[in-house]
């Protein structure tokens, strides 16, 4: 199992501070979202949770040991991560680029085992990829490409999980297909974080919310304590529709809070 832990994060992009002093700890077993508006420093602080950027204060710890002295195929094969927006450049097989995922477990000159290609095609499989097979990744459209992009970081068979707005693309029934996946996963032991912009999704499927603005950390609890009506005020400029149908709650943004 996996548990990452940041203590007085800052992290400045040039003289922008994206995050600032945040103090939050992530441990398996939860779907974690992190939500926000626009520029509010959500993928800084989870590329910083995996030391991909340097802080200017505070530390990040995975499983105790501070990330800068985490061997980095170690950390690769911890903690897959699905970044937002990738741009292939080569045209690949959709099974070829799910087998990169398996990379961090790799020798070099080693070639893949048939355990590697049992869990290259459960993680096509999981992500609904594997009808794709024999069609090159680069021609494929946005939201097949998201969806291989997601089987390869499954493939890695990590037991974290951190996935930057992994329902851009996709239409409704594959946005469903996501969460549940990703669920699915909280649910197995492994730690999942998660950047989203769909509030409902966010309201649904995860068991905790970090609301981050203006690169602070500004709420962190259950869903409905998180989304109030005074929050999506504060943060997003907008009213809302906040309910419930049965037990799922509903969030709808609803207009501009100065119109």
């Amino acid at each position: 199992m996996v548990t990452i832990s940041a203590q007085g994060l800052t992290v400045r992009l040039g003289r922008h501070a994206a995050v600032r002093d945040v103090d939050v700890r992530l441990e398996p077993g939860a779907l974690v979202g992190v939500i926000g508006p626009n520029g509010a420093g959500k993928s800084t602080l989870i590329r910083a949770l995996l030391g991909l950027v340097k802080p200017q204060a505070g530390r990040v710890l995975i499983d105790g040991q501070n990330v800068t002295r985490l061997d980095r195929r170690a950390m690769a094969r911890a903690v897959a991560y699905l970044p937002q927006g990738q741009t292939l450049h080569w045209p690949l097989s959709v099974e070829r680029l799910v087998a990169l995922g398996r990379l961090p477990h790799l020798g070099p000159l080693s070639r893949m085992s048939a355990d590697d290609e049992a869990v290259i095609e459960a993680a096509m499989v999981r992500a609904d990829v594997q009808h794709l097979k024999g069609r090159t990744a680069t021609e494929l459209s946005g939201g097949e490409r998201a969806r291989v992009l997601l089987a390869r970081a499954l493939a890695v068979g990590a037991h974290g999980l951190i996935a930057d707005e992994p329902l851009a693309a996709l239409d409704p029934g594959h946005q469903i297909d996501v969460m549940d996946l990703l669920r699915g996963e909280a649910r197995g032991g492994a730690l999942v974080v998660t950047v989203l912009h769909d509030l409902g999704m966010a309201a649904r499927y995860c068991d905790r919310l970090l609301l981050m603005d203006g690169g602070a950390l500004v709420a962190d609890g259950a869903p409905m304590d998180v989304l109030t009506a005074g929050a999506l005020a504060r943060v997003y400029g907008v009213t809302a529709r906040i309910e419930r149908d049965g037990d799922v709650p509903l969030i709808v943004p609803m207009a501009r809070v100065n119109e």
